[in-house]
């Protein structure tokens, strides 16, 4: 359902004075997700609508259309409502009014957000005028009927229980920009509102407009497709190589052919960690955007999607989502879906913070990623799933793809651009780990990859400093061995990380915004500089890389004699992993899990073990003899030890 309410203001302000208008909406409500809004939701549209039928009738907008609870295309969000009509020369327009019960706001670290209490809980949200007008950017750029202003658009918030106040928080010089576009009306400035509404929509005719925009559909306007082309093509790191551009090619060519001739196709790209997928990825969104297409990146990584979206900025951020927008989309919606991290795909899209509606299919969400798209790209490492809820997997991908009649084509990237280029130690790893067979079962070490065990986590984290302080990139994770705790009372992170008289926060948790200067949110972690202060988990790390990393080895995987690699679920404390698998189950996701870890760097990585076993075992797989000789050659300067240059040695 697009929206709970739709119809004239006629019938609004009906609604409204009979007090039924609350009612209507909650079974609109019921009868699209399958359950009740919660108590707090209808008495929320019991007072805001009483003061926006205030609103309409003092501003006499009595041939207009009203749309509420207006959801936006491709989107879980919703409009508190849409007004239509026409202006005074007789253009079609709609205005936006994001209505809000604070009666006031605090000052926020963030930009372009305000502090509200929420149940003795003070969050950081966003300004209601900047919420408003990140709905008008949105529709504007993603909705057929606002484009090229065939329907005027604007946008505004009133908050009704609020009295103007020039000192208030809500009102400060530092969202002048944000209140000159998309103004905030207080309960005691009726008149305010009622001249905006009236300049925008005054001469009536607004059913015609309403219908306008329910006809419409999700359409990214070309302007939209340029400009995120432009955004991810100024990215000097979102280069691309050799193999790279061969599948990329192949990628592009297909999606013009499946758009013309409106064919399906899926393309299975396998990579092992920091052979460029997600690289490529991006620049086929770029690509593809700057040639009109609707190209959509989605992950199942809050972490990585929203440091995207910080790179890329707000209005091109609507192209990179996650793997569970797409459960009511219509078919064949987008172009091309950009399927990154393709292994984090999870059973279903609804999920214990995410209920499922009354009319939500059943159906796996591989299936809805298959069908939005007329092109499906899957970037996949079977290797890398480290949750029991994730099933991403390249053969049930590729089976389901040719059941739903699509043409399928599989390609493979090899060359290493992380771990200094030494895909020899990504196989080492894996090796080591059990996780599969390699030639590698020896590591002899690489003139352009440094891997040290620290007998210390003091030694460890002095390591990771000294390349951060040399102008590197570095990063201290670990094994989910400690609790993770939420921040205090006044932003800080409790030390949770304890080893032995040494103790380090984790990062933020991903919905934590109130934190203390210099404490980066979760999702920047992995580019902002005080992430260097607390440990990073699997689920920041994953899908991120640093010059160097440094690995804190925990007691959740152990190797034992000749029982091999044993997992120990009670040395975990990460209840998604743990929750209802089996033990083997259990030992073969945290290898994966320290497999993505030990290969986040570029140029090297230090672990320390916790368990002296398991180090001892790591240890007796290193060629000490070779890495001796690398060294002498390191030493003896450009031409080794015996005369020879250093890639001979």
């Amino acid at each position: 359902m697009t929206e709970l309410y739709c119809g004239p203001t006629t019938d609004f302000l009906d609604e409204v004075t009979h007090n039924r208008m609350a009612e209507t909406l909650r079974r609109a409500w019921f009868d699209d997700r399958g359950f009740d809004p919660s108590p707090s939701e209808v008495r929320s549209w019991r007072n805001s609508l009483k003061a926006l039928a205030n609103a309409v009738r003092v501003a006499a907008l009595t041939d207009h259309g009203i749309l509420l609870e207006y959801q936006l295309p491709l989107s879980s969000l919703r409009i508190d409502a849409l007004i239509t009509g026409t202006d005074q020369d007789g253009r079609p327009g709609a205005v936006i009014v994001e209505l809000k019960q604070w009666d006031d706001a605090a000052a926020s670290r963030v930009p372009e957000c305000v502090v509200v209490d929420y149940g003795g809980k003070p969050r950081d949200v966003l300004h209601p005028s900047a919420q408003a007008g990140q709905y008008r950017m949105y529709l504007a750029d993603t909705h057929t009927a606002f484009h090229d202003g065939a329907v005027q658009l604007a946008a505004c918030a009133f908050l009704h229980d609020f009295i103007h106040d020039d000192g208030s928080e809500l009102l400060s010089a530092r969202h002048a920009n944000l209140l000159g576009v998309h103004p905030l009306f207080a309960g005691d400035r009726l008149t305010d509102l009622v001249v905006f509404l009236d300049d925008r929509l005054g001469a009536g005719g607004g059913m015609p407009v309403m219908q306008q925009v329910r006809n419409g559909t999700y359409r990214p306007h070309k302007k939209l497709l340029a400009h995120t082309a432009a955004m991810v093509r100024a990215e000097p790191t979102f280069v691309l190589l050799d193999e790279q551009r061969v599948v990329f090619n192949a990628i592009v060519a297909k999606v013009a052919e499946c758009v013309e001739l409106d064919q399906r196709a899926a393309f299975i790209i396998r990579g092992g960690p920091g052979t460029g997928k997600s690289v490529l990825a991006l620049n086929l969104v770029a690509e593809l955007s700057g040639h009109g297409y609707v190209a959509h990146h989605a992950t199942g990584s809050a972490a990585f999607t929203n440091t995207i979206r910080q790179i890329v900025g707000v209005r091109a951020s609507q192209q990179f989502r996650f793997f569970n927008s797409y459960l009511n989309a219509a078919p064949g919606s987008i172009d091309v879906l950009l399927c990154d991290e393709a292994h984090r795909i999870r059973i279903h899209s609804w999920d214990r913070w995410t209920k499922r509606r009354a009319d939500d299919p059943d159906r796996p969400q591989i299936d809805e990623l298959l069908t939005v798209a007329k092109v499906a790209v899957f970037f996949i490492d079977d290797l890398q799933a480290v949750r029991g809820g994730e099933i991403g997997n390249s053969d049930e991908i590729e089976a389901l793809a040719k059941e739903m009649g699509a043409d399928v084509y599989e390609e493979r990237l090899s060359v290493q651009f992380r771990c200094g280029g030494s895909d020899g130690f990504v196989r080492w790893v894996e090796h080591t780990l059990g996780i599969r067979r390699t030639a590698n079962q020896l590591w002899a070490g690489d003139p352009n990859f440094d891997f040290d065990v620290a007998d210390t986590v003091e030694e460890l984290e002095v390591t990771v400093r000294a390349h951060a302080a040399a102008g590197r990139s570095a990063r201290l994770v670990a094994g989910y061995c400690w609790r993770w705790s939420d921040p205090d009372d006044q932003g800080q992170l409790p030390a949770d990380v304890e080893i032995a008289g040494w103790a380090m926060p984790w990062n933020a948790k991903p919905d934590k915004t109130r934190l203390a200067p210099g404490i980066p949110k979760s999702h920047l972690w992995a580019c902002e500089e005080g992430g260097l202060d607390q440990v990073g988990c699997i689920y920041t790390a994953q899908g991120f890389e640093f010059d160097h990393v440094g690995v804190i080895w925990g007691r959740d995987l152990v190797y034992r004699g000749r029982r091999g690699w044993v997992g120990q679920p009670g040395h975990s404390h990460d209840r998604a992993v743990k929750r209802g698998v089996s033990p083997e189950r259990f030992t073969e996701l945290v290898k994966n899990t320290y497999r993505v870890l030990l290969s986040r760097g570029l140029q090297g990585c230090t672990v320390h073990f916790l368990d002296d076993e398991t180090r001892d075992f790591v240890l007796s797989r290193i060629d000490t003899f070779s890495m001796h000789v690398l060294a002498a050659a390191e030493e003896a300067g450009p031409y080794g030890a015996e005369g020879f240059p250093k890639s001979i040695c």
